[in-house]
């Protein structure tokens, strides 16, 4: 099931936690951080089918250029829980494993009100 929230205040320094359970049929999902959906600052979509973990962002519902990180420490049909930190110039994703994928703030965002989680990914806790 997709997820929006549209009225979240994430500042640099603030951690958003949210843990959940990943489909045992799924290719991938995605927790996308930005304005809206047509801007994302942060989009961190792991892809099973790939073996790696894509983030990229968002301007004017144009993809820019994709970071990729082949380090993909959890699995379909497992709990996962991720910790993504944003910073003034990076968001941190901090892995089930303790491994961090981070990634440049691009847009020099200052605040955060929309997220979105999509594809084979079902929300058990959401915290900022």
């Amino acid at each position: 099931g997709n997820i929006e929230i549209l009225n979240l205040d994430m500042k640099p320094g603030n951690t958003l936690k949210v843990k959940g359970k990943i489909a045992a049929d799924t290719v991938g999902f995605s927790i996308n951080l930005g304005c809206s959906s047509r801007d994302l600052a942060l989009h961190f979509n792991p892809r099973f089918n790939e073996s790696v973990i894509v983030c990229n962002s968002k301007c004017s519902d144009a993809w820019q250029t994709e970071h990729r990180d082949r380090h993909l420490p959890f699995f379909r049909g497992c709990t996962v829980k991720f910790f993504i930190e944003m910073l003034s110039d990076k968001f941190r994703v901090k892995l089930p494993d303790g491994h961090e994928v981070c990634f440049p703030n691009r847009h020099g965002y200052r605040k955060i009100n929309f997220v979105s989680i999509v594809g084979g990914f079902k929300m058990i806790s959401f915290k900022l």
